[in-house]
């Protein structure tokens, strides 16, 4: 070949490289772009300690609570369960402050059990075991007929257990926690005595499998909440605590597998039970919303992991809660987003108020922000 000419060589070369890279791109599937994630619609809720008055609901509204959680006013003293109108004047009294009553507090508490009222669905005592079951049922039908789709209840020994509620937290902050080198080793049994886990799980499944066909009859929605810390396998006081685990909890949802049978998901107490919050909270949080057994969120935080943590206030501790809303939309969770154990103030008169108050604040400020986020 003679009189080369380079750019001529050059432009041909580049010009056949372009056209064959284009054939070849479009021979190729354009990649799989990431389906858009629903529109969030978790709102903002609050769980009332004690009875809903004017006062309260007065407050709540103030800072934005659309739905609540509260016990209503049970009129005679021998019956357990409300009867629809009771419902109904709770309910009432938060629509007129337009907020909704999303869900009733049965008389199944996360207590110790030696302080529970009426305990023998836990201590599994034969006729008033079954007698209280009835009572279920009866709480079940009347929030059908009031309109509340919900019951929060728990299956409890130990109640909520910490080591300290005098935590120092961020300024003049006073923060709870459970630090089980700290717990103390040589507490009395509670009136259970021992209940290892096989018995637990037998007591557990007694009562879904006579209450849960009800709550399906009725399209009522019955919400556990877990147990709230973990305790080391060989238990604590005596108890195995069988829900105190995420798996222990997977297995309680898959018992009676129904759509109105699952939890009151407390988001710090699912955290404790793990070794590192801050990077496994999400997918446990997508395997039950995957699956609709977030029935009610405790939004809560923490700084820690199992065996040590300490409560914190809900922009400070290790779950990252913007990721964790993402999560909560992209299963499509539509229910309540709740501030739970807010921190305390020193003699303070008026209680957890102000704390709560930052966290209706920093929650609502947050879904209105995923709101917005295509």
């Amino acid at each position: 070949m003679t009189g080369f000419d380079r750019r001529h060589f050059m432009t041909s070369a580049t010009v056949g490289a372009t056209v064959g890279a284009a054939a070849a791109s479009a021979a190729m599937p354009a990649p799989a772009q990431a389906a858009p994630l629903p529109p969030l619609k978790a709102k903002l809720g609050h769980e009332v300690m004690g009875i809903l008055d004017e006062k309260m609901a007065l407050y709540l509204r103030r800072f934005g609570v659309d739905g609540l959680g509260t016990a209503p006013i049970i009129v005679d003293p021998f019956r357990i369960y409300p009867t629809a109108d009771e419902l109904k004047r709770m309910r009432d009294l938060a629509e007129k402050h337009q907020m909704t009553m999303e869900i009733a507090e049965a008389f199944l508490p996360t207590q110790n059990v030696d302080n529970q009222d009426h305990p023998a669905i836990n201590l599994g005592e034969g006729d008033q075991r079954d007698r209280d079951i009835d009572a279920f049922h009866e709480y079940i039908r009347a929030c059908a007929a009031a309109g509340v789709p919900t019951i929060k209840y728990a299956l409890n020994y130990l109640g909520a257990i910490r080591t300290s509620y005098t935590y120092p937290g961020r300024g003049d902050a006073l923060q709870s926690g459970w630090r089980l080198a700290d717990a103390p080793k040589d507490l009395p049994l509670t009136k259970a005595g021992t209940v290892d886990a096989d018995l637990f799980w037998e007591r557990i499944t007694y009562f879904l499998d006579r209450v849960v066909p009800v709550a399906s009859e009725y399209k009522v929605r019955i919400a556990l909440h877990p147990h709230d810390p973990g305790v080391p396998p060989a238990g604590y006081r005596g108890i195995q605590r069988v829900l105190g685990t995420v798996d222990g909890v997977k297995r309680f949802v898959q018992i009676r597998d129904n759509p109105y049978h699952g939890l009151n998901f407390c988001q710090g107490t699912m955290s404790e039970m793990l070794a590192d919050p801050g990077k496994e909270i999400y997918d446990v949080i997508e395997w039950f919303g995957s699956r609709n057994k977030i029935f009610n969120v405790h939004f809560r935080n923490i700084r820690g992991h199992r065996d040590d943590f300490v409560e914190t206030f809900p922009d400070e501790g290790d779950v990252d809660f913007v990721k964790a809303l993402k999560v909560y939309r992209k299963v499509g969770y539509d229910r309540l987003l709740m501030p739970d154990h807010a921190a305390s103030i020193k003699n303070d008169p008026r209680g957890h108020e102000e704390n709560f108050a930052f966290a209706f604040g920093y929650i609502r400020g947050l879904i209105q922000s995923e709101s917005h986020v295509a």
